[in-house]
């Protein structure tokens, strides 16, 4: 059994602040969201044990990580270069693609005050309404950032981030809506074995 860790106390108030804002942070890539929860746990009074519990982890995984932020502060936070092919896109570039996934397409309908579906800007009459990944990959390259779809499509992946909406069609805003009723027996009845 390995003996209890904590992370060091935060060597000002900027450290703190800053890893207590990326624990917080809704764009921001899930490595670095996971370790700043386990330093702010840890600061919190957790234990190793709870901290992996908590967020679903090996206690490995927490000594590891509360090892290298105590040796090396938040810079020692990131990933260790790798073997192999850097990447093409640095951290900021994916981060504006999964904060593009989340947010509303250019071309979706908002319920106006008098109740009626419009556009919020008329200009964007021909922009996409749901996202897909050709959509996600051309509003990115309109951003400056050179990306293909099978590329976006492994950043979202690799981040969980979903970019297709789930469509609830049991639900509406029109007031002569009616929802759906249970769903009719099956015409055709099943088959009987013949057995003797």
């Amino acid at each position: 059994m390995l003996p209890p860790l904590f992370a060091r106390p935060p060597a000002d108030p900027t450290e703190e602040r800053r890893i207590r804002r990326l624990a917080n942070a809704r764009h921001a890539p899930a490595s670095w969201l996971q370790r700043a929860h386990i330093i702010t746990l840890s600061w919190d009074g957790a234990q190793v044990g709870q901290i992996a519990a908590q967020l679903g982890c090996h206690p490995a995984t927490v000594y590891r990580w509360l090892h290298r932020f105590n040796t090396g502060g938040i810079d020692d936070l990131g990933d260790l270069p790798r073997s192999g092919r850097p990447r093409r896109l640095g951290e900021p570039d994916r981060g504006q693609i999964i904060a593009l996934a989340r947010s509303d397409p250019p071309g979706r309908l908002h319920r106006q005050a008098d109740g009626a579906l419009g556009l919020a800007r008329p200009e964007q009459a021909d922009q996409p309404a749901q996202w897909t990944l050709d959509a996600l990959a051309q509003a990115a390259q309109a951003e400056g950032i050179a990306v293909g779809r099978s590329q976006v499509r492994r950043i979202l992946q690799a981040e969980g981030v979903r970019w297709r909406t789930v469509r609830s069609w049991s639900t509406s805003g029109d007031q002569q809506f009616a929802p759906k009723e249970r769903p009719s027996s099956p015409s055709t009845p099943p088959r009987r074995s013949r057995r003797s």
